[in-house]
């Protein structure tokens, strides 16, 4: 743990060197919604394994790329990939990228995931605000010796995903006439499916939907003082929910399927994200 402010610094000295100013906002893409950048004007591109210290993702739909550009008027740094404590990884290792944004200078925190619905309400294809979370189920990222130049001991998390943030996505959603669900995203440790036991559990504590990601960034996000909004795609039902087995490749079409809804979303919403 000691080392990590020092390893962030000289990775965030390389992204500076390879940039004109400093993006605004940076977005974390989940599975299948890496598409988004396609939306981003005058891209830089630089590829995960020419950064100094930064991990490499190996799922499938994870293109391993952080993407410099415009999204509108406002400047983004977009994670095409992001890493999970299920390839291996710790959590360190997991939420690095977050550590590194912030000594970017970038303060604002967009994360989105592909999620298992478990509200019966629900459908594949739905698009979630994440209110809040539920995360017991793997090491805290802030596990360790306490890094003070990011943050104090005892974060607070009673606001870890931003409730103005959420307002002005909700508007945003208003205005394209786009449908969406609120609810409590469970962070499991994957890389196998929930059983149907387990999200019975899950239902039961109050989770809407689950995935493998997320959560561990948005606790470093509020360690380090950042705002955070998070949106779940809604790619399957849950195990035991419809009573049908679960394949990644599934998954993967329902994210292809809902890519245009997802990154009209994410444009109107990043027009109207107040910054400070």
């Amino acid at each position: 743990m000691e080392d990590i402010h020092l390893k962030a610094s000289e990775t965030a000295a390389y992204i500076k060197q390879k940039i004109r100013t400093i993006p605004e906002i940076a977005v974390v893409l989940g599975s299948g919604l890496g598409p988004l950048v396609d939306r981003m004007d005058h891209t830089l591109e630089i590829c995960y394994q020419e950064i100094p210290n930064f991990p490499v993702t190996t799922v499938e739909g994870h293109a391993g790329k952080l993407i410099i550009g415009h999204l509108g008027e406002k400047q983004i740094l977009a994670m095409q990939g992001r890493f999970h404590y299920y390839e291996g990884y710790d959590s360190e290792q997991v939420t690095f990228a977050v550590r590194v944004f912030k000594l970017l200078g970038i303060n604002n925190l967009l994360v989105t995931n592909a999620a298992g619905g478990i509200n019966e309400s629900f459908k594949p294809g739905d698009l979630m605000l994440i209110k809040d979370h539920i995360s017991f189920f793997a090491p805290s990222p802030l596990r360790g010796r306490n890094i003070s130049e990011f943050g104090v001991r005892f974060p607070d998390m009673s606001e870890a995903y931003n409730k103005s943030l959420i307002e002005a996505a909700r508007k945003a959603a208003e205005r394209l006439n786009i449908d969406v669900q609120e609810g409590i995203y469970a962070f499991a440790q994957g890389p196998m499916f929930e059983t149907p036991a387990e999200i019975r559990a899950l239902g039961f504590l109050g989770a809407d939907a689950v995935g493998m990601s997320t959560v561990p960034e948005v606790i470093v996000a509020q360690h380090c003082g950042m705002k955070a909004l998070g949106i779940s795609c809604i790619t399957n039902m849950a195990a035991g929910v419809l009573g049908q087995p679960l394949n990644h490749e599934e998954i993967m079409v329902i994210a292809k399927a809902v890519e245009d809804k997802f990154a009209s979303l994410v444009k109107e919403i990043v027009k109207d994200w107040t910054l400070k």
